[in-house]
């Protein structure tokens, strides 16, 4: 028996066919960029299947990528787990690209290719295309064409090479991957394709100019004074926090093809860089965007009380923040959770503040342009930086924030800030710097080598008392390390405070470089 469908309906049911996707599409699109106002880049929408959409997750959500035993171990894992319900597929996949590629599950039902189509297609999309750490470090019109020929650069050195001399480089590599990325080097932004072009000129003139007869001649220096450690350190760009790169461009003993696969992975490092630093904000961006423009096409009559259930229903699932004590909270709270409230707490505040919001926020607080303030805060901020400027007392009653302090000396915690005017600020800068990848990330920096010398990599690890390195993980990496640079590589856990040498780590090249 056929389905009746009103003539105002976009659909009704469940069922869908790539006229009903379009008929949806039409729709979002003319919301999100008429009424909300988004500026996206030009999409590309993909129905896949589940099976499709385990390749997706193999490879870090990218539509290609090289071949890497890791990626079949990761396919391997995510679908043993889907296989036996363990886990879920995402219901969509969406790549910071120009044009903005949005993958959707094809089993996915019609309401829920509408959502995704909102959540992904419009509100991931306009995020990427406007916040200031997308525009600063990457180029999202180059990131599909350098996939493309990282494929090919490396399948070609798997065959004039052999697989497991590539592999060897790629596990050093991406072992190394997080210490690959600029992160204060904000000049300009990352170009992929030009970045490689001016990346190989310099290799071939390197190569042109290289005489191997240099290395003979005797040194006429006796010893490195001070003064002479500086110019050496002053030559070389040093201290360097790019391991990676820092080991592409000044190893003596990678070959060309080596060099150029080291590029490779930390490129594609610095791609994903920005990521982590917005979660929260691009999350709660899209969920907001999603459930906005869903809520207008029930509204308008477009989709019927039975669709509009299924989104409410989807989204409550989403942003579901578990207790403290909840196994799934040990990740701190849920980005689409916490998102999600901040940006309708923030549009609450614009159209009906109290006089606390007022007090706390007195330029957004009934401006009466939500959408104006929500557009600005999505393209200038990151999510250290919006929590700490829109985290509202109303946000943190809600989610019953309060902090902790654990003092190992003392035998029990500390609540020490709670729901009053103090309280509310310290939790605030507190739940902040938790979102600063300062926090996480550890500052290991090359501080020196001496390349007519020993050629002993040196690397600094600056940081505190209680805060230092796993030693059996520091190990590991730095034989990664050693293993690209090919000589001694050693780190020092330096305290910031007072200098003092708190750990050593060494490492040296295996017997085969």
């Amino acid at each position: 028996m056929s389905t009746l469908i009103q003539p105002s309906l976009l659909y009704s049911g469940t069922d869908w066919d790539f006229r009903t996707l379009q008929r949806s599409y039409d729709a979002i699109e003319r919301i999100a960029l008429e009424e909300l106002g988004l500026e996206v880049y030009p999409n590309r929408i993909e129905v896949i299947t589940s099976e499709q959409m385990l390749d997706v997750y193999t490879a870090h959500g990218m539509p290609l990528t090289y071949r890497h035993w890791s990626y079949g171990k990761r396919f391997l894992q995510h679908e043993s787990s889907y296989r036996q319900g363990l886990s879920s597929l995402a219901y969509e996949v969406v790549i910071n690209s120009n044009p903005c590629i949005s993958y959707l599950m094809e089993e996915n039902t019609a309401t829920m290719q509408a959502l995704v189509i909102a959540h992904a297609a419009f509100g991931h999309n306009h995020f990427f295309r406007n916040n200031h750490l997308f525009r600063q470090w990457t180029d999202a019109s180059a990131i599909l064409d350098y996939l493309e020929f990282a494929r090919s650069y490396i399948s070609s050195c798997e065959d004039r090479y052999g697989i497991a001399a590539v592999e060897r480089v790629l596990d050093a590599a991406h072992a190394l991957s997080a210490n690959g990325v600029h992160r204060h080097d904000g000049a300009r932004p990352l170009n992929l394709r030009t970045d490689q072009k001016r990346e190989r000129e310099r290799r071939e003139y390197d190569e042109l100019m290289f005489n191997d007869l240099w290395r003979t001649v005797p040194s006429t220096k006796a010893s490195a004074g001070p003064d002479q450690t500086a110019e050496r350190r002053r030559r070389l760009g040093l201290p360097e926090e790019n391991l990676l790169y820092f080991i592409e461009k000044v190893s003596p003993r990678l070959q060309p093809w080596e060099r150029e696969v080291i590029r490779i992975v930390r490129l594609i490092a610095q791609y994903f860089y920005p990521q982590p630093q917005v979660k929260l904000m691009n999350e709660g961006c899209a969920t907001w965007v999603h459930q906005r423009i869903m809520t207008r096409l029930h509204e308008t009559g477009q989709i019927d009380d039975a669709a509009f259930l299924e989104v409410i229903h989807s989204t409550s699932n989403v942003i579901t923040q578990p207790g403290f004590d909840h196994p799934a909270a040990a990740g701190g709270f849920n980005p689409y959770a916490l998102g999600y409230a901040m940006m309708t707490d923030i549009e609450r505040i614009c159209l009906d503040p109290t006089e606390e919001d007022r007090a706390w926020f007195p330029d957004i607080a009934g401006n009466g342009d939500p959408l104006g303030t929500l557009r600005y805060a999505w393209a200038n901020f990151r999510d250290e930086s919006f929590v700490l400027q829109y985290l509202s007392p109303a946000v943190m009653r809600r989610f019953r924030m309060f902090r902790l302090l654990d003092d190992t000396a003392a035998p029990t915690l500390l609540v020490d800030a709670i729901h009053d005017d103090a309280g509310y600020r310290e939790i605030r800068r507190s739940l902040a710097r938790s979102y600063d990848p300062a926090e996480s990330d550890p500052d290991i920096q090359v501080v020196d080598v001496d390349l007519a010398g020993d050629r002993r990599l040196m690397l600094q690890h600056r940081t505190r008392p209680g805060r230092l390195l796993a030693e059996r993980d520091a190990q590991a990496t730095l034989a990664h390390a050693a293993a690209l640079w090919g000589y001694e590589v050693r780190l020092e856990e330096i305290d910031a405070a007072t200098e003092a040498v708190l750990a050593t780590h060494t490492a040296r090249a295996p017997a085969s470089r």
